[in-house]
């Protein structure tokens, strides 16, 4: 077994933002409130993978659900105090990606 220095709190705040699709959400999101159908039209991945990482991240208290009882329901996600605070991440991981990285 490996041992690290990590804190335990860095390890899982590594675990939750390098799940696939979760920073190109959180990116969609800095847009402001938006639907279930808005963020999936704009992301390439599938209504399964997309709802699983909301709630994910609904549960980490990074994003906030809100239902409005309307018929049809609407439901709108936005970012909490706590996910607009990984801005300056995805901001800085967008930078070195647009001086870093090549796509063939």
């Amino acid at each position: 077994m490996t041992e690290t220095n990590f804190s335990p709190k860095f390890e899982k705040g590594m675990s939750i933002l390098s799940k696939r699709w979760t920073g190109l959400i959180l990116f969609q999101l800095f847009k402001g409130k938006q639907r279930f159908c808005e963020i999936q039209s704009a992301l390439p991945l599938s209504g399964r993978v997309l709802s699983e990482r909301l709630k994910e991240l609904e549960v980490e208290g990074i994003v906030k659900r809100k239902v409005f009882p309307e018929i049809p329901v609407r439901i709108e996600y936005s970012l909490t105090e706590k996910g607009r605070a990984t801005l300056p991440i995805i901001t800085a991981t967008q930078n070195w990606s647009e001086e870093w990285i090549l796509v063939e």
